[in-house]
């Protein structure tokens, strides 16, 4: 870390330092933000490591423009590097329609890396920098203004100790073939559906413990006008309507307005006040809809085959036993759903069956699932056979093990 840390507040001062880091071949970046009082994430710092040039960009001073850092964003030529992108990504394309490109993820990259699943910043910072990262700052207020000199020393950590792991990261994904793996992964980072917040689905965020079609429907309608209230009044969601009162309302819709007073969580006067009458129309409408069509195959759906708990216990040993072997966490190869659907035969558009998952897992999990696989132990440790009952030799399919305890 510099000396005198450079901090940029203007729009001349940000046009050099952006021109000094497009002269490296990567830039290391993180954000600050608050969203506790907001729908939309509030931008309060941007910090920024190149190879020569390092600082932190206030975006909130008054005499500066972003355009030549989101310039910067979109440039072919410098790799943006980040730690767990996703939030940060999308303040960009919120405040400007900007995606960085080409972008590289550190933590995707340490899960395939053979760094776990729980491949935090600090983790990385500890076993590949060799350092300690404080971080003590990181719940203050970064709105506030001035910023103190604890708050400007963790926020630039953040991105200086960022270049060593993604240098170290780059050359490890460059040695073992498996740099594709990780672009595959990043492909969604640069997907502007992955950042759409779409009040038709919001729903999808309630815990929704029932497959009555009309509670459903409501529920869906109401979370909509919710999702729409809140990002017009760019305030959080549950301070337009908590998770508990919608369900109540979906549960038990209220006949006329004035049966509001009598739901838990909803302020005393909300039937006379302009949103309590906008709530009451949505809650009319969606008493007249039809159920939509894209709620149910999401929620409270039925398998056309259950799979059993020990197929699942066995693909799962299975994706145990690749994670081990090819070093790569897990949850990166799979997740629960995709257990469930590979277990029940639902192929179509699974993640896991394409692209270098197919290979690592996918692949073997389908051969398992359809009888010409088994899992066996071998020499007291858990291995991969072909299906003795296939008539083939019972050998190792491959050198996999797990031990087992």
């Amino acid at each position: 870390m510099t000396e005198i840390m450079r901090i940029v507040t203007d729009t001349e001062s940000l046009v050099a330092f952006c021109a000094e880091l497009e002269k490296g071949p990567y830039v290391a970046l993180d954000t600050e933000f608050m969203r506790d009082q907001t729908y939309w994430p509030k931008l309060c710092l941007i910090q920024a490591a190149g190879a020569e040039a390092e600082g932190v960009i206030d975006p909130l001073a008054k005499d500066i423009d972003l355009t030549p850092f989101y310039k910067l964003l979109a440039s072919k030529k410098v790799m943006k590097v980040f730690h767990a992108a996703r939030q940060d990504v999308e303040i960009f394309h919120h405040q400007a329609d900007t995606i960085p490109d080409p972008i590289f993820d550190t933590q995707i990259a340490a899960m395939v890396c053979g760094f776990g699943e729980a491949a935090s910043y600090e983790t990385l910072v500890r076993r590949i920098a060799k350092a300690e990262v404080d971080k003590s700052a990181r719940f203050t207020d970064w709105s506030r203004r001035p910023l103190s000199k604890r708050q400007l020393e963790y926020a630039l950590a953040d991105v200086t100790y960022l270049r060593v792991i993604y240098e170290y990261l780059a050359k490890d994904l460059e040695k073992s073939g498996r740099a594709s793996w990780v672009e595959e992964e990043e492909a969604t980072l640069k997907d502007p559906a992955t950042y759409r917040l779409d009040p038709t689905v919001a729903w999808r965020r309630l815990k929704i413990r029932s497959n009555n079609k009309r509670l459903l429907t409501i529920a869906a309608a109401l979370a909509e006008w919710r999702e729409r209230e809140a990002q017009t009044r760019d305030v959080p969601r549950n301070r337009i309507l908590k998770d508990e009162a919608l369900m109540e309302i979906a549960a038990h819709p209220p006949a006329k307005i004035e049966d509001f007073a009598e739901i838990r969580g909803l302020p005393s006067g909300y039937a006379g006040g302009k949103q309590g009458k906008s709530l009451f129309a949505a809650i009319a409408e969606a008493r007249e809809a039809t159920l939509s069509e894209h709620v149910i195959p999401l929620q409270g759906r039925r398998r056309g085959r259950e799979p059993s708990a020990a197929a699942l216990d066995l693909l799962k040993t299975l994706l145990r036993l690749r994670a081990s072997e090819y070093g790569v966490a897990a949850r990166l190869i799979a997740d629960s759903e995709d257990i469930e659907r590979l277990a029940a035969g639902e192929d179509e558009g699974l993640a896991v069956l394409q692209g270098w998952r197919a290979e690592v897992f996918g692949n073997d999990a389908r051969d398992l699932r359809d009888g010409r696989l088994a899992i066996a132990l071998v020499n007291g440790e858990a291995a991969v056979i072909e299906n003795p009952h296939a008539g083939e030799k019972k050998t190792p399919r491959r050198k996999t093990t797990l031990e087992t305890t």
